[in-house]
């Protein structure tokens, strides 16, 4: 039985949910010469040297590569062609960059152009979402433009992590919902469900997480009946369902031999993915290093971490948690500047919409990005396990709709006491904080930092002058007073962040966790010396002349070695496939050691890598004192550390073949050799 648009039609009148029943007008030419040097300047902006990121993070660029080269590597999103191993995420983004790469050419910049065009669209969406529901292009121009500068969006949608396609995903969601809200559209709010299906393929439940506000909004506002609005809501999950759920069928039909295994699972099941390691565990802080994940730090016995390295930020140790997370840190940094400013306008909607009919369109649109912002905020704030700075990236939009739907209120009420005292508030929360930020980097731009609180403080305390009772005289020039000075004050709210994703925009982003800002001075300590060995150990080791080794093989792949961000640089580097033993964290139970022997005997992989590290003598721990009366013994291998996650494979090959070279800290087997 199919439902049809018809069916569901409202059956109660359908009545305007905005002031007046006006339509938006057409555009004036200053309007649409301002939408084109947004869209054409947020284009320019993060397109410009893009190339500066390299491959960004590697681990996603190999798939990328892997989808360039094999369209089975880019249906399933494997790291590499030889379809052993996906990415711990579904394939969207793969999907994006792999065909990019198949049609140009893999390289850094059709990797990552697409990335950038993803900004453009979402500062778009951003746009027209917040343009309906007010009736105010300028509004929408805020909204786009609170986007573009915030420096997480700055960051993110020029580096090659599924977060850009999940948040342009996020954010067509919310505006189809809220287009969907002014006459109760089934087929809009039904595309809001296919957006949503989407962004959960492309980062899974976190691509859901503004799935409760879009929908209470709906339910809350839409101009139809309770049972209506309760159908369409069920079509629009129906709808999430289907778009989501044939890749998951796909998974379970396609024979698991004959696909890659599905990285982060325990039994090679997306669902397992789903909700496991991406899913609740990572959640409640059950999988990395204190959950099924293996510590790549474990040392050989008789050998402990000194605790001034632990403290440097190596070794078992906790994430912090709790209502103050978004506003510290790198967290802070990355998306906190209007964050203040966002909650405060979230709170005067609801209050200057407080009398309206229940339909009404802007306090629905409030609804949309205040509650997307309050529940994932929450949940990011109580999130256990450690949180990259960069997943903040799924509120930006949130903050940039409240911010413009609050400023589009205050001022549309300028010339009331509400309007005055609501835009001080406004102001001071955003200038305010953002002084606050900039002075955590102190050294950069001072000037910058007063100037902009020095702004934000006169022109709150000039609005709140403005809305004592007037005189006659005084009355003459507080209407520009007024407009001056709310200009004024959130040119300056805006301009921390502005600076801040400005300053973002032409540094090198490389690795797993980006950060934003001016170049920040890196402090020496005692761990200097072993971050960098672990950089070349867990980020990959590239040496030339192992890269050249690699290039003359000619196995399914050239090399096996534990995790996948070493295999995935040399992936990139050599562009022949590695094989990931055990995947991201070495916990995924593949290849079993019969699985290797196998490979070996059918001559599937050439050599064997493993990291072979000579540890200071300073790390060593006796359990008991030294016989002074025995004698002394050399043993070439005391305290050497082999970091493999997988021993039984590592015992099996040194067992079995001698190594044959050493690249740095590297140790190369040959795997086409007689075994002993």
């Amino acid at each position: 039985m199919s439902v049809t648009t018809a069916e569901l039609a409202p059956s109660e009148p359908i009545v305007p949910t905005t002031d007046t029943a006006a339509e938006l007008r057409p555009a004036r030419r200053w309007e649409r010469l301002a939408l084109v040097v947004l869209l054409l300047g947020t284009g320019v902006a993060y397109l410009w040297n893009i190339t500066v990121n390299a491959m960004g993070n590697s681990f996603y660029a190999a798939a990328a590569w892997s989808g360039a080269q094999n369209w089975k590597a880019l249906l399933f999103g494997s790291l590499d062609p030889g379809n052993f191993i996906t990415v711990d995420k579904p394939p969207v983004s793969q999907w994006v960059m792999g065909l990019s790469g198949q049609i140009f050419g893999f390289s850094s910049a059709s990797m990552l152009a697409p990335q950038a065009i993803m900004a453009v669209g979402a500062v778009a969406l951003m746009y027209g979402a917040v343009t309906r529901v007010t009736l105010s292009r300028g509004a929408g121009l805020l909204a786009g433009l609170v986007l573009a500068v915030t420096p997480v969006v700055a960051l993110m949608f020029r580096f090659n992590n599924p977060d850009a396609v999940m948040v342009l995903l996020m954010t067509a969601a919310a505006y189809c919902t809220v287009r969907a809200l002014p006459r109760a559209s089934l087929r809009w709010i039904v595309l809001a469900g296919v957006a949503l299906g989407f962004a959960f393929l492309a980062k899974m439940l976190e691509g859901l997480m503004v799935l409760p506000a879009l929908g209470l909004a709906y339910l809350i506002v839409a101009p139809t009946t309770l049972r209506n609005r309760l159908l369409h809501s069920l079509a629009a999950l129906a709808a999430l369902i289907v778009s989501s759920g044939w890749f998951v069928v796909l998974t379970i039909l396609w024979p698991a031999d004959s696909r890659p295994y599905l990285a982060g699972s325990k039994d090679n099941t997306f669902m397992d993915l789903v909700l496991g390691y991406n899913g609740f565990a990572r959640y409640l802080g059950k999988n990395h290093m204190g959950g099924n994940a293996k510590n790549p730090l474990d040392l050989p016995q008789g050998y402990q971490i000194p605790e001034a390295v632990r403290q440097g930020g190596f070794g078992p140790g906790g994430f912090g948690n709790g209502p103050d997370r978004l506003f510290t840190g790198e967290i802070g940094f990355e998306i906190s500047w209007l964050l203040p400013a966002a909650l405060l306008a979230f709170v005067l909607i609801l209050v200057a919409r407080g009398r309206r009919p229940r339909t009404d369109l802007i306090r629905g649109a409030g609804l949309v990005f205040g509650l997307w912002l309050v529940i994932d905020g929450v949940l990011f704030a109580a999130m256990k396990s450690g949180m990259h700075a960069y997943y903040t990236l799924a509120i930006a939009p949130a903050i940039a709709g409240c911010f413009a739907l609050g400023v589009h209120e205050i001022w549309r009420r300028r010339a009331e006491a509400f309007g005055r005292v609501g835009g001080a508030a406004l102001i001071v929360a955003a200038g305010v904080w953002g002084f606050v930020l900039l002075q955590r980097n102190s050294e950069w731009q001072p000037w910058l930092h007063w100037t902009i609180l020095a702004i934000a403080v006169l022109a709150a305390i000039g609005l709140l002058v403005l809305a004592l009772p007037p005189t006659a005289r005084w009355e003459r020039v507080r209407g520009r007073a007024t407009t001056v000075l709310l200009v004024a004050g959130v040119l300056a709210g805006l301009a921390a962040s502005t600076a801040y994703a400005a300053a973002t925009l032409p540094q090198s982003h490389t690795g797993g966790s980006p950060v934003v800002g001016p170049p920040r001075p890196k402090k020496a300590g005692p761990t200097d010396q072993f971050r960098k060995q672990l950089e070349l150990l867990f980020g990959g080791h590239t040496d030339p002349d192992l890269v050249a080794l690699l290039q003359t093989t000619h196995t399914r792949w050239s090399a096996a070695i534990d995790r996948s961000s070493p295999a995935a640089s040399l992936e990139l580097a050599s562009r022949t496939p590695v094989l990931a033993i055990g995947g991201f964290t070495s916990a995924d139970p593949v290849p079993t050691l019969p699985q290797f022997e196998d490979m070996v005997r059918d001559h599937e992989i050439t050599y064997y890598l493993v990291p072979e590290v000579k540890l200071p003598d300073s790390w060593r721990v006796d359990s008991k004192p030294a016989d002074p009366a025995a004698p002394a013994q050399s043993d070439p291998q005391q305290g050497i550390w082999r970091p493999a996650g997988n021993k039984q494979i590592l015992d099996w090959v040194t067992s079995h073949y001698d190594r044959t070279q050493k690249f740095g800290d590297l140790a190369v087997y040959d795997l086409t050799v007689q075994p002993h």
